[in-house]
């Protein structure tokens, strides 16, 4: 059976290392945060100037004040610091986020990214995504592997505005995990029950190995 949302931000959580300096997208990718192995210390960033966010808090706990890059509340830590956007994105720019755990509208076999923008659509701003992919040394992303019409959002090229050239390493999808390697896509692992021809049969981009 493919992964849902949960269990794909549980897969996704295995990647962290102890020590790790980590920024988590909006979407699926926030939900990394609930399944951090025991005995792994991360610290997550949030580029609208918060290093260190606690666990989603519960509802006697909401502060309307703290929140994360999402506008979702969240939690601080004993260890929290608070600090402007403008040294946010040093942090990020300057190479200082190991990881970035992203969403993503279509990823080419490439690596290149495209989750900003769909033209025609109303456009709110483009975020820290270009920051992110640009800075931070590893970039993984979690996505739908087909839209709803059943169309791959894994492809040979991306059809939508890059938000960067050749950035991603590792894509996680419901039915399974995806390096980018010379060639194309190397399938690292399947759902349970999946099987290579049905991600085949749902992916444009070349499969290798």
């Amino acid at each position: 059976m493919p992964w849902d949302r949960n269990q794909m931000a549980a897969r996704a959580a295995q990647e962290l290392e102890d020590g790790m300096y980590v920024n988590l997208g909006i979407g699926i990718p926030t939900l990394v945060s609930n399944y951090i192995p025991d005995g792994i210390d991360v610290t997550l960033q949030s580029e609208n100037g918060m290093l260190g966010m606690g666990p989603f808090p519960t509802e006697n706990e909401i502060d309307a004040d703290l929140i994360n890059a999402g506008k979702q509340t969240i939690t601080e830590l004993d260890r929290t610091s608070y600090f402007s956007s403008a040294d946010s994105f040093s942090m990020i720019r300057g190479g200082h986020i190991d990881m970035a755990i992203l969403g993503a509208m279509e990823v080419a076999e490439n690596g290149d990214l495209a989750n900003w923008m769909i033209p025609g659509k109303l456009v709110k701003g483009m975020g820290g995504a270009m920051d992110l992919v640009a800075g931070v040394k590893r970039v993984i992303v979690i996505m739908d592997h087909a839209n709803k019409a059943g169309e791959s959002k894994l492809l040979k090229e991306c059809t939508l505005p890059l938000t960067g050239k050749s950035v991603v390493h590792r894509i996680i999808t419901g039915l399974g995990v995806f390096d980018v390697v010379e060639g194309g896509l190397k399938i690292v692992e399947m759902a349970p029950e999946v099987t290579r021809e049905e991600i085949e049969k749902l992916t444009e981009a070349t499969l290798v190995a």
